[in-house]
């Protein structure tokens, strides 16, 4: 007869494995709800800094954690579209319930708005998974999450930018660029990678910069 060995500790393993699967997509839903509930109870209420620092780097911050910690690729890709998903039906649930019409369209542009949102939330999740890779592939995702988020404080922040808010100079802009810079630092596991991340999203964060302050002036009359 022949003796087959099984070696219960893979067993183990594969069961530990899928189990913390199970609890992220869980974990990455309810983060959602409770992420998507709080920003609508609180806009309009709180004091307006507290406004600008929830939307949208709440949401952008969940979707980032949520990358950063799934096994594996697919399913940064599954358990980032469930947060995004979760996260925008509670808000424009919750701002239905209120009556907040301004709430119910979070995509600030119906479908198309609610499909950019998605996208990018999807797209920073899937960022943050690649920046677990110790090579240049790691410093880039890094550099392209930096960027994002230093554009969106510099279009924001900027008088004649499309996205521009009074209001949102100097406090929280000049936050949320200090947390950008930290974002990149914490991603990283190096000192080489960590400068070199940063350089990246410098670069990227002036071309994104100077080719919107091209759009918006007009001197590219074909993408005008």
């Amino acid at each position: 007869m022949n003796n087959t060995t099984i070696d219960y500790a893979d067993f183990a393993e594969y069961d530990r494995r899928q189990r913390g699967i199970e609890r992220h997509l869980v974990a990455a839903f309810l983060g959602g709800l409770a992420v998507g509930i709080v920003g609508a109870l609180v806009s309009g209420r709180a004091p307006g800094w507290i406004d600008h620092l929830y939307e949208p780097y709440a949401y952008l911050a969940l979707a980032l954690a949520v990358g950063a910690t799934a096994t594996g690729f697919g399913w940064a890709l599954v358990t980032t579209f469930l947060a995004a998903v979760s996260t925008l039906v509670a808000a424009m649930g919750t701002g239905a319930v209120r009556g907040d019409l301004a709430l119910a369209d979070l995509g600030g542009g119906g479908a198309a708005g609610l499909n950019w949102v998605l996208a990018l939330l999807v797209g920073l999740g899937l960022l943050a998974y690649v920046t677990r890779r110790d090579d240049g592939w790691g410093d880039l995702a890094a550099g392209g999450i930096g960027a994002a988020l230093i554009a969106d404080v510099v279009d924001r922040a900027t008088p004649g930018l499309i996205g521009v808010e009074g209001s949102f100079w100097p406090g929280p802009a000049l936050l949320v660029g200090v947390l950008s810079v930290a974002v990149v630092l914490t991603l990283r596991r190096n000192a080489r990678s960590r400068v070199r991340a940063l350089a990246l999203s410098t670069l990227f964060s002036v071309l994104f910069t100077a080719w919107l302050a091209v759009f918006v002036t007009g001197w590219l009359p074909a993408l005008a």
